[in-house]
Order: C-alpha cells, then sequence, then structure tokens
C-alpha cells in the first residue's frame, strides 16, 4: 500500500528563527528612522519580534511598512533565507522606554548604532560581537536611564560626550594593535548615566574580519 506523503507545513506555521526574527527587527527599526513609528510603537513591536514562536506572527509586525525595495533600502530576505550580510542596513536603532532593550551574544554591528533610553536601560555586549567596520559609532542619548556598553579587551575606545545631573563615564583605551577596531561612544546623560566596560579575558581572535 502506497503512503502518502505528509502535507507541507505552511509557511506562517513555520518555527520563527533568529534569522527570521532579525529580518523584522531590521524592518522596524528602518521605520524607526524614517519616522514612521513612533518610539513607543517601536518597543512594542520589537517586543513582540523577539516573543514570537512562529513566522506567521511575525508578518503581521510589518504589514502596514513598506517593503525594503519600496523604500530604496537593500533587499531583506523572506523568512527561512540565509541573512546576508548585504541585507542589514548601515544604522540599527536600540531604544528602551520605561523597559529596557539589549544588544548580546553573537550578532553583527552596524556602522552606527543610535541608543535612546527614557526611563529604561540598554545594555550592549559586543564581546562576541562580528565586526564588518573598522570603526563603529554609538550615539547615546539617555533621560532618566541608563546605558551600558561591554567590549573585548583588545578594541579601542575612544568618548565624546557628558552629563547633566548625570554620568558619561567613556574611558578612552588605545589597543596596542593599530588594526584594531574603533569604537566611539558619544551623546549625551540627563539624569541618567552611560559607561563602557573592558571585560577581562574578552578578546576579538581576529582583529581584521571587518
Amino acid at each position: 500500500m502506497t503512503k502518502t506523503a505528509p502535507a507541507p507545513v505552511p509557511t506562517a506555521e513555520l518555527r520563527a528563527s533568529d534569522a527570521d526574527r532579525d529580518r523584522i527587527a531590521d524592518v522596524l527599526r528602518e521605520a524607526l528612522a524614517e519616522g514612521r513609528l513612533d518610539p513607543e510603537e517601536h518597543a512594542e513591536r520589537i517586543d513582540a519580534v523577539y516573543r514570537a514562536k512562529t513566522v506567521g506572527e511575525l508578518e503581521p509586525l510589518v504589514r502596514d511598512l513598506p517593503s525594503p525595495a519600496a523604500s530604496g533600502r537593500a533587499a531583506v530576505p523572506a523568512p527561512g533565507q540565509p541573512y546576508g550580510a548585504r541585507a542589514l542596513p548601515a544604522s540599527d536603532n536600540l531604544t528602551a522606554i520605561f523597559g529596557g532593550a539589549a544588544r548580546k551574544g553573537r550578532w553583527r554591528v552596524r556602522r552606527t548604532t543610535r541608543v535612546l533610553a527614557i526611563f529604561g536601560g540598554v545594555e550592549i555586549d559586543l564581546t562576541e560581537a562580528l565586526f564588518e567596520h573598522r570603526e563603529i559609532v554609538i550615539d547615546v542619548s539617555v533621560i532618566f536611564g541608563g546605558v551600558e556598553i561591554k567590549v573585548p579587551e583588545n578594541v579601542t575606545v575612544r568618548g565624546d560626550g557628558g552629563g547633566i545631573f548625570g554620568g558619561f563615564d567613556i574611558k578612552t583605551y588605545e589597543a596596542p594593535d593599530p588594526e584594531a577596531p574603533v569604537i566611539v561612544v558619544r551623546g549625551f546623560a540627563f539624569f541618567g548615566g552611560a559607561e563602557v566596560k573592558r571585560k577581562r579575558g574578552k578578546r576579538l581572535k581576529n582583529l581584521r574580519s571587518y
């Protein structure tokens, strides 16, 4: 007796991968940068992105936003497709309003990361990140909040900012290797704080991977 092959699982019911979530998060960040979403809407949708279990839960979060091709952005891979380097926009946005946001683990750092913390906290951990540019810039705006940036031991750190009734603790450090990545942290903290911590024992293994 011939066995009937099982019906394929509809795309919407497929389990979402990390690449699928990142694909949607990138569209939302671009929408925030373009003014299509306000910070509160962006924060709500980003939270939903990282709680989503299936592809079907992700797609409605960008249904009312233009496709990357329509807005002139680089094409974003479809669900389940490889997440190539060329799909990444040049900038990233992290927003925490009465809440928290984080980037950590194995992630690809954009040329510019913009951080906004209002009555919230943001953690950026670069100790396992993939650097694709020799110099990256982290723009920080803190109002009654806090931003903590963790970096490997063997990168250069430079700061340009200040605090008003707050702290902007960015200690300059020049790595011995002149080709090491450079992390520039700039901005301001108003009734809040921003700091960079060099993590002992954490080192980039390939300083020339960018």
